[in-house]
C-alpha cells in the first residue's frame, strides 16, 4: 500500500475473540480483537456496539507520563481513532442486530511513517469477516494527502508537513462509507478527486482482504430480530401514517415533539384495546412509520417537516461582543440551533502538551466543545466530554486551523470553547461559526472567516434528495450527516457519516456543491456583523512584548533555581516565557508592567560597549583609582562595574583618589577599554577632555 508492505496476520494471537488479527504496515503493528455476547440484549433499541482504540505507550518506546506511570484514559487522538473505525463500520451489520459487540484495537508498535489508525481500521474489518460475528462486506481506509499538487495516499511524515489536505477516506469496494479531516482551502472540485482517489485504494484493500476470508469461510450465527404479523403491521400503518404526517409538520422542535408525542400516545392507546398482547412492538414499528413518513416527504415531495425547501437555511443571526470580559466571543444562532463560542489568548507556554502516539508534541490552538443537556430540554447528570463532545471539538479545531496566523505573527496560545445553549442539527458547523465570529472579534487576525454547514441525505433505491441545514430528526432519521466548512475560497474540514451501505460519487458530488452555496449564504449573514478582525485586543487580553536575547544571557535572565526570573514576575506581575533560541515573551495587561519587565530584562543582559558615555557609582575606592558600577544589578544580580585608574581621574595630577570622589558619587565616565580577561577599564579623564572648551 503506497509503496509500503502491508502484511494481514490472523490465527496466532487473541484466539478465544471471535476474531482477531494483526495488521503490519512498515513498522506500525496493529491488533484487533472482535468479540460479540451470544444473545442480544433485552430492552433496547439501538446497536451496542462499543470501538476501543488503545494507545500504548511502549509502541513509540514511552514511559507514561505522570506519577502513575501506566496509561489511563484515552487521549483525544485514541478517541478520535475509535470514532473513525466504528462510523464506517456500524451501517455494515444487519439491522435490528442487537447483540454486544466489542472491537478492541492496541496499537503495538508505531512507525511514525505509517499512521495506526487506518491500518486499525483495516485489522477491524478482517476481525469481523473472519469471526462469526455477522458483518456484511470487507472495509478499509487510507489516508489522501496533496503534496505539490498531486495526490498521495498515506503521505509520510515529510510529505505530511508539506501537505494542502490530510483527509481520511473508508468504505467498501462498492461505495464510500466515511470522510474526515482537514484541507488548506481546497476547492470542492479537488476535494472530490481526492475522496475518490482514495476510494480506488480502498477497492485494492479489499481485494486483498477477501482471500484471507474466503479461505476461512467462518459460518455467521443468526440473527435474532423481532418479527411482526403482517396484516396487524399493515393495519397500524394504514392507521397511524396519516396521524404521524400531521404531527410531524411543525417548525418548531419542542412543539413538533410534544404533538409527536401526542400522536404516538392516542396511537398506542387506540391498537393496545385491539392488540394488548403486541403494545411493545407496535411501539417499535411507530417509529419505523414516523421515519418513512418523513423519508417519503423529503424523496416523493420534496418536503421538509418544518415547511423549507430542501436547499433552504435557517434564519441566521450573528452577535460579538457578547461577554464584556473574556477576550473575544461571538454568539451564533441559525433557526434553533445556537452557539456561544468564547476566545481566551494566552502565552506561548499555555499550549497543549500531547502525551500520545501521534506526531505532534503540542499544540497552540485549542478548541472545546459542550454540550450541556439543557441545550435540548433534558435532563441527565452532568458528566466529563464523551467521545461526541471530544469529536465535534476536533472538527471545529480542524475548520479554523488553515486560516489561523502563524506563531512568529501571532505568538499568543489560543484557546476557543464552544458552548451549545440551543440544538436542533449540526451544532458542530455552529461551532465553526460563532468561532470564527469570536476569533476577530478578539483580534486574531485570521486569513478569512470560516463558516460551516450539514447537509443531509434520504436515498430509496434510485432516487434521493439533499437537504442543506439538516435539523436534528432529518438527521436522525436520514442516511448521512455531511459537513463542511470553509472559506470563500474552499474547503478547510469535511466529515462525511453515511448510514447506508455507501453513497456513489454523483452523491458526493451534488452534496459538495450544495454545501458550498450553504456556506457562502451563512458566510455572507456573518460579515454583515464582523467582516474582518478587530485591530485592536480587547482590554483585558495580554498584551505580549517580545524581545530577543543573547542565548548565553538565558541562564542569567533564569537564575539560580529561577530566582531571577521568579523575583521579575512577582515585581511586575507579568508572565515570562523564553525559548532555547533567546526569543522571549513579556505577557501582561498593563502596559507600565511590561515596559517594567523589559526594563529589568534590558538591565541584566546589557552589556558594556566601549567608547560608551555612563552615569555610574562609585563602590569602592582604592590607592590606584575607584571602581565604579556603571550598569546597575538588578533584583539581587550582580551589576557590571570597571576602574577608574587615578590617572584617568581629571585633567591635571591626582594625589589621593579620594580627593576627587568618595564612595556613592556619581560621576559620568568613559568606557576606554575591555581587555582580554573581561575588565573594563573607564576615564572620567577622556571626558572632561571632550567636554573643555577650546
Amino acid at each position: 500500500m503506497a509503496g509500503r508492505p502491508l502484511v494481514i496476520e490472523v490465527g496466532q494471537v487473541a484466539k478465544q475473540a471471535n476474531g482477531a488479527a494483526i495488521v503490519r504496515y512498515g513498522d506500525t503493528v496493529v491488533l484487533v480483537a472482535a468479540t460479540a455476547s451470544e444473545k442480544p440484549r433485552e430492552g433496547i433499541d439501538f446497536f451496542p456496539l462499543t470501538v476501543d482504540y488503545e494507545e500504548k505507550q511502549y509502541a513509540a518506546g514511552k514511559i507514561p507520563g505522570g506519577f502513575i506511570k501506566r496509561e489511563g484514559r484515552a487521549t483525544e487522538l485514541a478517541t478520535l481513532s475509535a470514532r473513525l473505525i466504528d462510523r464506517p463500520i456500524r451501517p455494515l451489520f444487519p439491522q435490528g442486530f442487537r447483540n454486544d459487540v466489542h472491537v478492541v484495537a492496541t496499537v503495538l508498535s508505531v512507525d511514525k511513517d505509517n499512521a495506526p489508525d487506518v491500518i486499525a481500521m483495516i485489522g477491524a474489518s478482517v476481525a469481523l469477516n473472519i469471526s462469526n460475528i455477522p458483518f456484511e462486506a470487507p472495509i478499509a481506509g487510507v489516508v489522501v494527502g496533496m503534496v505539490d499538487g498531486q495526490l498521495v495516499i498515506n503521505p509520510t511524515v515529510e510529505e505530511t508537513q508539506k501537505s494542502a489536505m490530510h483527509i481520511t477516506v473508508a468504505g467498501t469496494r462498492e461505495a464510500i462509507m466515511m470522510v474526515e479531516g482537514s484541507a488548506d482551502e481546497i476547492p470542492e472540485d479537488q476535494v472530490l478527486d481526492a475522496i475518490f482517489f482514495a476510494h480506488e485504494e480502498i477497492k485494492r484493500l479489499c481485494d486483498f482482504q477477501e482471500p484471507i476470508i474466503e479461505e476461512l469461510k467462518v459460518p455467521k450465527f443468526e440473527v435474532q430480530t423481532f418479527g411482526i404479523d403482517p396484516a396487524m403491521e399493515e393495519e397500524v400503518r394504514t392507521y397511524a401514517t396519516p396521524i404521524l404526517d400531521q404531527a410531524v409538520r411543525n417548525p418548531d422542535k419542542k412543539s413538533r415533539e410534544t404533538s409527536m408525542d401526542q400522536a404516538k400516545d392516542s396511537i398506542m392507546e387506540h391498537f393496545a384495546e385491539i392488540y394488548p398482547d403486541n403494545v411493545g412492538d407496535i411501539d417499535a414499528l411507530l417509529d419505523t412509520v414516523l421515519k418513512d413518513v418523513v423519508r417519503s416527504m423529503l424523496i416523493d415531495d420534496g418536503e421538509r417537516v418544518d415547511g423549507r425547501e430542501l436547499d433552504e437555511i435557517r434564519p441566521v443571526t450573528c452577535e460579538v461582543g457578547f461577554l464584556p470580559r473574556p477576550h473575544g466571543s461571538g454568539l451564533f444562532t441559525r433557526g434553533q440551533t445556537q452557539v456561544l463560542s468564547i476566545t481566551t489568548l494566552g502565552a506561548a507556554s499555555e499550549e497543549q502538551i500531547l502525551d500520545g502516539l501521534g506526531i505532534e508534541n503540542s499544540k497552540r490552538y485549542i478548541h472545546h466543545y459542550n454540550f450541556p443537556p439543557y441545550s435540548v430540554g433534558e435532563v441527565r447528570p452532568m458528566r466529563g466530554p464523551g467521545r461526541r463532545e471530544i469529536g465535534h471539538g476536533a472538527l471545529a479545531e480542524r475548520a479554523l486551523l488553515a486560516v489561523l496566523p502563524s506563531q512568529e505573527e501571532f505568538p499568543y496560545t489560543i484557546r476557543v470553547v464552544s458552548e451549545v445553549l440551543e440544538s436542533n442539527g449540526s451544532s458542530s458547523m455552529g461551532s465553526v461559526c460563532g468561532s470564527s465570529l469570536s476569533l476577530m472579534h478578539a483580534g486574531v487576525p485570521i486569513k478569512r472567516p470560516v463558516a460551516g454547514v450539514a447537509m443531509g441525505l434520504v436515498k430509496r433505491e434510485d432516487k434521493f434528495a439533499i437537504m442543506t441545514d439538516i435539523q436534528g430528526i432529518e438527521d436522525a432519521l436520514g442516511d448521512m450527516d455531511f459537513k463542511l466548512a470553509g472559506t470563500e475560497i474552499g474547503v478547510t474540514a469535511i466529515q462525511m457519516d453515511i448510514k447506508i451501505t455507501g453513497v456513489n460519487r454523483e452523491i458526493v458530488a451534488a452534496a459538495l456543491e450544495k454545501a458550498r452555496k450553504g456556506r457562502m449564504f451563512i458566510m455572507g449573514k456573518m460579515m454583515e456583523t464582523i467582516a474582518e478582525p478587530n485591530t485592536e485586543l480587547s482590554p483585558y487580553a495580554p498584551r505580549l512584548t517580545r524581545m530577543m536575547v543573547p542565548v548565553d544571557k538565558i541562564r542569567e535572565i533564569i537564575g539560580p533555581g529561577g530566582k531571577t526570573i521568579h523575583k521579575i514576575v512577582d515585581e511586575t506581575g507579568c508572565k515570562i516565557d523564553i525559548e532555547d533560541d533567546g526569543t522571549l515573551f513579556i505577557m501582561a495587561t498593563d502596559e507600565e508592567a511590561a515596559h517594567k519587565a523589559k526594563s529589568l530584562i534590558d538591565a541584566i543582559i546589557a552589556e558594556v560597549e566601549v567608547g560608551k558615555t555612563y552615569t555610574g557609582t562609585v563602590k569602592r575606592i582604592m590607592d590606584f583609582g575607584a571602581f565604579v558600577e556603571i550598569i546597575p544589578g538588578v533584583l539581587g544580580t550582580q551589576g557590571k562595574e570597571g576602574l577608574v585608574h587615578i590617572s584617568q581621574l581629571d585633567l591635571e595630577r591626582v594625589n589621593k583618589v579620594t580627593d576627587i570622589v568618595n564612595i556613592g558619587d556619581k560621576i559620568d565616565v568613559k568606557v576606554t577599554e575591555i581587555d582580554k580577561q573581561g575588565r573594563v577599564n573607564l576615564s572620567r579623564k577622556a571626558l572632561l577632555r571632550e567636554r573643555k572648551p577650546d
